[in-house]
């Protein structure tokens, strides 16, 4: 299944938005500011998480209204439901809905897989590791829904040990205990559902050529114990560095993402904007290629939301890139300023214009 129909209430500067016939490829035309890259942040909210901008819900809702959003997505001509939306009255709190049932954010995981990327992404190596933590987990539960609930049992978990441990006075052992067991739970079937992921990665990046995409080397980095007893032992044994620390010093939530360039043997970080840039699309291209060979467990459809993305690169590696994607079985979302980069896909593409928060279909 795919998104047949989204619509916007509120939400940014679209007041009422309704995209219908949507296709394999769909695409955003407009000026910087028209609300293209609006539309795919509605669309990363049908997943769980703060959205492709990490903005607050109350950001979200459009100036001069009541303070509140909606968005609904149809799959298969409204066979299922997906939608998330605010209240007035609670402006700060993102309620969803699934078929018209009320569920907890982390649900949404099971019925739609999200990846994206965006140009604020193209910083993520130069910058601190929770970035790339943040896009590595993004990777892992477009594969896995159940990271979904890991990654929230733990960061509860990890405010709850780390609340007690600036506390002034001694904190109750068996309160650490029982979060402890907790943290370790979930952050051993984090840590082993990344690191997998990363060696399957690496296993496709590794079969493909040089060019016309810069081929990067993977690595997960962790120096975390990798079993559930183990990580367990060592939470129990770093009480008092933590407490002196004010924080957790150990687990998932401290490891890094390794991408270097395989050409060069240089680290990310090092390498030019266009490497990076090159670097970023090899990486999101297998893992979509991942999901399109994953067999076992009910396939749930696929979204790439690309923003930007054929704006900068040269006709050979757009050539590449538009042919991946067709390969990939994703329903595709992209943004441009211009019609012009899109022209080899025009023909099997949904269209639109967008100005001022309206959406025309070209």
């Amino acid at each position: 299944m795919a998104l047949t129909r989204l619509t916007l209430r509120q939400f940014r500067n679209h007041d009422a938005t309704r995209l219908d016939g949507l296709a394999r490829f769909n695409v955003l035309v407009g000026e910087n500011g028209a609300g293209k890259t609006n539309v795919l942040e509605a669309i990363s909210l049908l997943a769980p998480g703060r959205g492709l901008r990490r903005a607050q819900p109350a950001d979200m809702a459009a100036r001069g209204g009541d303070g509140s959003f909606a968005v609904a997505a149809e799959l298969e001509d409204g066979a299922l439901v997906l939608a998330t939306h605010t209240e007035p009255r609670a402006p700060g709190r993102r309620l969803v809905r699934i078929n018209g049932a009320q569920g907890p954010a982390t649900r949404l995981a099971e019925w739609l897989s999200l990846t994206w990327l965006t140009p604020a992404m193209d910083r993520i190596f130069a910058e601190s590791a929770g970035g790339r933590r943040r896009f590595l987990d993004r990777l892992v539960l477009a594969r896995l829904p159940g990271h979904a609930r890991q990654s929230a049992r733990y960061e509860t978990a990890l405010r709850e040990r780390n609340r007690l441990l600036a506390e002034p006075f001694e904190p109750d052992p068996a309160w650490l205990d029982a979060l402890e067991v907790q943290l370790a739970q979930s952050g051993a079937a984090i840590a082993h559902a990344r690191a997998e992921l990363v060696a399957d990665l690496s296993r496709v990046l590794d079969a493909l050529p040089e060019a016309p995409f810069a081929r990067p080397a993977l690595a997960y980095l962790s120096e975390n114990p990798a079993d559930e007893e183990a990580l367990a032992r060592a939470l129990r044994e770093g009480r008092r560095r933590d407490r002196a620390a004010g924080r957790t010093l150990t687990g998932p939530h401290r490891d890094d993402l390794s991408v270097r360039l395989a050409a060069k043997d240089a680290p990310a970080a090092a390498c030019s904007t266009g490497e990076q840039k090159a670097m970023l699309i090899a990486i999101v291209l297998a893992h979509a290629e991942l999901a399109h060979l994953q067999t076992g467990e009910p396939r749930r459809p696929r979204l790439l939301l690309l923003d930007e993305i054929a704006a900068h690169l040269d006709p050979l590696r757009r050539a590449a890139l538009y042919e991946r994607l067709a390969a990939s079985g994703a329903q595709v979302w992209m943004t441009g300023t211009e019609m012009a980069p899109f022209a080899e896909i025009a023909g099997q593409a949904a269209l639109w214009d967008v100005r001022d928060g309206i959406a025309s279909r070209i």
